[in-house]
């Protein structure tokens, strides 16, 4: 694939951990183990769209390919030859697709008990007069995307393999839930955790491709992709992307468009008609005008519920705006097993003018 039309996520990921944004003191421990190269099985656990994936592929070139001996770094200096050490350094599998107990015992098995030539890697210690240079030797490395996929019996035969080759290989994973992970691999890894990334994160990125892309836009554009990635920059990309794509021009309509999500200023009509109107009429108006446009009962509550949360502004007292919140999530409860019809959706307008008149003072 050219990079041209290669999408955003890929062509502007970062290739070293220093370029990662976000999640500073998960990529501070990363950036030490990149420089000294004593690397510790590792195990990445956080949401989707925080950099885990990449993480690991970024440490694993920092290590391979950086300030090593000098019979390597003449490789390095060729593209070729950077990508052989990878090739013959790294196995990189995603476990949703490998993920029993055959991949263990044949691929990961076979590559930790192949033996390769790595380069060691420098580094100083001291400062001035006192510093020294020490060398490290470099291990292969297997990066577990998605590791919370695999059988119980598929870590369990990993955990025996990770014992055997613990001299010449080292093991990432990467998960969403680390409860999902057996204890006994848990306990061999340095558990590094990664957190949603904050506005101010996702944003510094998304300028940086708009610029490269040279992408219209306007502020209410970027403030609506910020609002549907909920510190997903994945999903910040893509959806910029798209919007680029399919539109032209990046503002809030036609972000909510190809994201296919409702506008919050529309949920916000409806609940202001409950909150501070009190009209039932009016309400249920305004949530027939939103179902007609073909939104699905989930993705409605899902944006009353984050509109609720986030707008306090809507509400008198911080009580009258928790108790709506506690009828949209009993709402989204009942959506959530299956009741997802409009009269859920009308019954709740009912129960948050009724919560409403209760806490008025």
């Amino acid at each position: 694939m050219s990079t041209a039309n290669a999408p955003w996520v890929e062509k502007y990921r970062p290739q070293t951990v220093s370029d990662i944004v976000g999640n500073i003191e998960a990529i501070s421990r990363l950036q030490v183990i990149a420089k000294e190269g004593n690397l510790p099985n590792l195990l990445l656990c956080g949401p989707p769209g925080t950099g885990k994936t990449t993480s690991m592929l970024c440490l694993a070139r920092d290590l391979l390919l950086q300030n090593n001996d000098s019979a390597s770094s003449a490789a390095t200096q060729d593209k070729a030859g950077g990508k052989d050490i990878l090739k013959d350094a790294v196995l990189e599998l995603n476990a949703s697709d490998d993920r029993g107990l055959d991949v263990v015992r044949e691929k990961i098995k076979l590559f930790a008990q192949t033996k390769k030539t790595l380069p060691k890697k420098f580094f100083s210690t001291g400062e001035g007069a006192q510093a020294t240079e020490q060398a490290v030797h470099l291990h292969k490395i297997v990066l577990l995307d998605e590791a919370d996929s695999m059988t119980p019996a598929a870590q369990q035969a990993l955990r025996r393999t990770m014992e055997l080759h613990s001299g010449t290989t080292r093991f990432a994973f990467a998960c969403n839930n680390s409860s999902k992970i057996i204890e006994p691999i848990q306990s061999r890894c340095a558990v590094v955790r990664f957190k949603k990334l904050s506005d101010a994160d996702i944003l510094k990125r998304l300028v940086h491709v708009i610029q490269q892309e040279n992408v219209s836009y306007t502020d209410d554009g970027l403030e609506a992709l910020l609002y549907l990635a909920e510190g997903d920059l994945r999903q910040a990309m893509n959806s910029l992307q798209a919007t680029h794509t399919g539109y032209g021009l990046v503002n809030a309509d036609n972000v909510f468009k190809v994201c296919d999500q409702p506008h919050p200023v529309l949920v916000e009509n409806i609940i202001t008609a409950c909150v501070t109107k009190r009209s039932i009429e009016e309400a249920h108006r305004e949530m027939n005008r939103l179902l007609n446009r073909g939104y699905a009962p989930a993705d409605v509550i899902a944006t009353f519920f984050k509109v609720v949360q986030t707008n306090t502004r809507l509400f008198r007292t911080e009580l009258q705006q928790l108790e709506v919140l506690k009828v949209v999530g009993e709402t989204t409860m009942r959506i959530a097993e299956g009741v997802g019809t409009p009269l859920q959706l009308a019954a709740m307008l009912a129960r948050m003018i009724a919560a409403v008149e209760n806490n008025l003072s």
